[in-house]
């Protein structure tokens, strides 16, 4: 999968959140040759958008690992996608993990957050992993398109529901924790078509240097992630057709990732004994495009 051209068949799907169930080809959400040596044994993580796309290759990875494992969905669309997902971890599950969770919730909004963690942690205790992945992506050719419901709404999914979660999550956070974030290359390096989703983007990261200074003292580590083109629901639900045959052309490395390839930077980041000493970075998995951050 190094750097081999590829193109996906034209597609696309009339609403978001997206459907992976529909994706043809499907992502991929684990590599045949992932090999799990029990970094995350205990531990409890929660995963919001995890029914698909990156989301779900990282519950999986998780899952394979030995995390006990949450995630959130939308309900009423992405239902057959959470269902595949839970099955997905039941069988990946180790023997001491306890079984996985789907909460559906609007994270946009404080209280929804708040229900999700006491959902979590009346189930399991606490937690020590929290993935901020959620997102939805829309596409303008100028500023005068984007309505002030649609930059609310995308700000809410994409960076408010970091800050609801993170605030409620942390009561039952302890040192050694950690926080990941899912921003994008795009917030490195623009993206005119996307402005609104680019500057929550930007705000992610922005968002995670300055959450590591306030909870480094407490031993809890803030880190994100920021992908390049990646075949995932969110693509096809927010672009034309035809752009799926030469999505992630752009890179140097002429393609785009499949989530599978991506999920590991979570797995790196959420393990202590691989990443004690990773706080307020931010890992680059996107082709090869170099961003000078």
């Amino acid at each position: 999968m190094a750097s081999k051209e590829q193109k996906f068949q034209p597609q696309s799907q009339e609403t978001q959140p997206g459907k992976e169930h529909v994706m043809e080809p499907p992502p991929q959400s684990i590599s045949p040759h992932y090999n799990p040596s029990n970094k995350l044994r205990g531990k409890v993580a929660l995963v919001t958008g995890g029914d698909s796309g990156i989301g779900r290759a990282v519950c999986l990875s998780f899952a394979k690992e030995g995390a006990t494992v949450a995630f959130t969905y939308v309900k009423g669309q992405e239902e057959k996608d959470k269902d595949h997902t839970l099955q997905m971890l039941m069988d990946a599950k180790t023997e001491d993990a306890k079984d996985p969770m789907a909460i559906a919730a609007d994270i946009g909004f404080d209280e929804n957050c708040k229900k999700v963690v006491d959902l979590v942690v009346t189930e399991y205790g606490h937690i020590d992993v929290l993935v901020n992945n959620a997102a939805e992506q829309h596409m303008a050719n100028s500023l005068q398109e984007i309505t002030q419901e649609r930059l609310e709404r995308v700000f809410r999914t994409n960076i408010f529901s970091q800050f609801f979660l993170v605030r409620h999550a942390l009561k039952h956070m302890k040192e050694g924790s950690s926080i990941i974030n899912s921003t994008s290359v795009n917030a490195y390096s623009g993206n005119p078509q996307t402005l609104d989703y680019t500057a929550t983007k930007g705000a992610i990261v922005a968002f995670t240097r300055a959450l590591s200074l306030q909870l480094a003292s407490k031993g809890i580590r803030v880190n994100a992630v920021a992908p390049g083109p990646v075949w995932t629901p969110l693509q096809p639900a927010s672009m034309p057709a035809e752009m799926m045959q030469n999505l992630g052309s752009d890179v140097p490395m002429k393609r785009a990732a499949q989530p599978a390839e991506i999920a590991p930077c979570y797995v790196f980041l959420a393990s202590l004994q691989d990443s004690s000493y990773f706080t307020g970075q931010v890992l680059h998995p996107n082709g090869g495009l170099i961003v000078n951050a």
